[in-house]
């Protein structure tokens, strides 16, 4: 039998009772999923165009948390250097597009295939490593890359501090069923569709064997290597498939902003990724999307508080979110649905 069918992951944790949930959508979820996939459809239409890139931003960063939550909320490895791996999938990105004139859809898989097999080989002498030394590491991963980037002998390919333009992609119809297309809407429909591919391919990865091992090491690692477990390599698949949502989110990134330079990789975004993730939940599929909102607006929604100190609002807001939402906010969301549905159940009872 395969260990990691064998180890029974229902804990107790809300993660556990994740993994060991049924491999099929309840109807209510398919529901859910289609009215919100729907009301994203249209919303690039009712917007402007600097909010439907920020939109764009946040389908982005929804794809690099989910990744790094692979990594840190399914498999108990902490990383503070994905940001590397997110610049990794950037500049592959837009060296292949300005180098080679290779289509900007057709980089994005060759970004993930990139940053998969660069996480994979920084995950196998991790392996020695727990803990904040593990933390430790990957923080210099993250400090370090930026500075490689700059390395004179590899300006050629990655433009020095300079960077590289690139251009936005043009639709490639005008206009969807009588309404306009432009650039930035164009842009924000292909992300959406990565995005919708990407968790689902991550939904399954969890839900399945790969996800009950990943978590069982996260839990008792000892207790999955006696039921057959290979850690090691599931350890160094995390980090691969890790590696590979951020980098494609990185590549997608890149094509957003249509530049990227080593000063827009620096440390502060791996420490934004991992706030993000912890906001919108550890072992959380959904906290994905919810912490996306909050690295792409709580930021700009603190500026605007305060010009004069716009990061002490950000942290008070932090404060206030993990005090009020210990469990980030999907963990908020599904108490709060919990309690609905025995409300419910008691007054259907009574």
């Amino acid at each position: 039998m395969d260990g990691a069918s064998a180890i029974d992951t229902n804990t107790g944790s809300p993660a556990a009772q994740l993994a060991a949930a049924p491999s099929g959508l309840r109807r209510g979820q398919v529901i859910t999923a289609a009215v919100l996939l729907a009301i994203a459809c249209a919303l690039p239409f009712f917007i402007s165009n600097y909010r439907t890139f920020q939109f764009s931003m946040v389908l982005i960063y929804a794809i690099a948390l989910l990744g790094l939550n692979i990594l840190t909320g399914f498999n108990g490895q902490i990383s503070l250097g994905h940001g590397a791996f997110y610049a990794i999938g950037a500049y592959v990105t837009a060296i292949l597009m300005d180098k080679f004139g290779v289509p900007y859809w057709a980089c994005i898989p060759l970004a993930g295939a990139v940053c998969m097999v660069a996480g994979f080989l920084f995950g196998l002498p991790a392996l020695r490593l727990e803990g904040t030394y593990l933390a430790l590491a990957t923080f210099a991963l993250g400090v370090a890359l930026p500075q490689l980037l700059k390395y004179k002998h590899l300006e050629e390919w990655t433009g020095g501090v300079n960077g590289i333009v690139l251009n936005k992609p043009d639709p490639p119809f005008a206009s969807v069923f009588g309404l306009h297309l432009n650039p930035d809407r164009w842009f924000f429909f292909f992300t959406l569709f990565v995005t919708v591919v990407m968790f689902l391919l991550g939904w399954n990865l969890l839900r399945g064997r790969v996800g009950r091992a990943l978590i069982a090491i996260r839990d008792q690692p000892i207790a999955a290597s006696t039921m057959g477990i290979d850690n090691a390599l599931y350890k160094s698949l995390a980090f691969g498939v890790s590696a590979m949502f951020t980098g494609v989110a990185g590549a997608l990134g890149g094509i957003a902003v249509a530049f990227v330079a080593p000063d827009s990789f620096t440390i502060f975004l791996s420490i934004t990724l991992m706030v993000g993730m912890v906001v919108g939940g550890l072992a959380s599929i959904s906290g994905a999307f919810y912490g996306a909102l909050f690295v792409q607006f709580v930021p700009n929604l603190a500026d605007q508080i305060s010009k004069a100190a716009p990061w002490a609002i950000y942290g008070i807001l932090m404060i206030v979110f993990m005090y009020v939402m210990p469990t980030g906010v999907a963990g908020a969301v599904r108490l709060a649905w919990a309690r609905v549905k025995r409300r419910k159940e008691e007054t259907t009872a009574a």
